[in-house]
């Protein structure tokens, strides 16, 4: 990856550029000035040609999840009756080997019962959750979001209504910046591997999946960080799916703004 000028200098040559600009204004008696010859247009360079295309992905990835939860009603069809704690625990239930004693997410068990009342409230795992529709059938769907504890990581899932079944769309999990909604898209912030860089994944319902697939994944640079002194491959693999249906745009809302989205 090439190395990044500080933003010192870079802000000091936009500074030069401004006052340069100006200096040229104040000389100029108006009129139309040629800006140059134009530039052909250069076709993309096809390279390798003859190289075997691939016929399987390089990483095995899962590009979408669809699970109809056991053990929970969804009374009326409202998904806002439904019981977000009694989700978490359906899932627990259902993947002993992720959330059992030997699990990955072992300690998420036992901290998940001070989500009930009485609880300790600063332990429980499960963060507020978030409705709005993310399906397109007129109707709200649920988000949640929980600590996965002992690790760093944080469980992002989405659910929807399907004839009075409550059906996971979306599962995944990672180490989380941010998570945001923009129109009927789910954008998940990850820490990169090199400060001042970090990935952005966006999911986006596909109604011939019935489920939440990626559509992008970029790697962005978003601050000034350390420079790396030698060339630093991410470890995270770049995922490629389908194309998925593009969504009508809206601004985005954080879910952490408790103003965009409705709750119970």
């Amino acid at each position: 990856m090439p190395a990044r000028r500080p933003a010192r200098t870079a802000l000091t040559a936009v500074l030069v550029a401004l006052l340069s600009a100006t200096a040229a204004a104040c000389g100029d008696r108006g009129g139309l000035r040629a800006a140059g010859p134009t530039q052909t247009a250069v076709s993309p360079a096809k390279l390798w040609p003859d190289l075997r295309p691939a016929s399987s992905p390089a990483y095995p990835y899962a590009v979408s999840t669809r699970v109809v939860v056991k053990g929970i009603t969804v009374p009326g069809g409202d998904i806002h009756k439904v019981d977000p704690v009694a989700v978490v625990e359906a899932e627990i239930k259902a993947e002993p080997d992720d959330y059992g004693s030997k699990g990955a997410y072992h300690a998420t068990v036992d901290r998940l019962k001070d989500c009930r009342a009485g609880g300790d409230k600063a332990r429980c795992p499960l963060l507020k959750p978030y409705y709005r529709d993310l399906t397109g059938d007129g109707r709200d769907d649920l988000t949640l979001g929980f600590r996965l504890y002992p690790t760093n990581q944080t469980g992002v899932r989405v659910y929807t209504v399907e004839k009075h079944r409550l059906v996971q769309v979306l599962a995944d999990n990672d180490a989380i910046l941010g998570v945001e909604l923009a129109g009927r898209s789910l954008i998940e912030r990850s820490p990169a591997d090199i400060s001042g860089y970090e990935y952005r994944t966006t999911w986006v319902w596909d109604p011939g999946q019935r489920a939440m697939v990626f559509s992008r994944d970029e790697y962005l640079h978003t601050g000034d960080g350390r420079k790396p002194t030698k060339p630093t491959k991410p470890t995270k693999p770049t995922r490629s799916a389908s194309p998925a249906p593009s969504t009508s745009a809206a601004p985005s809302s954080s879910l952490s703004d408790t103003s965009s989205a409705s709750t119970p």
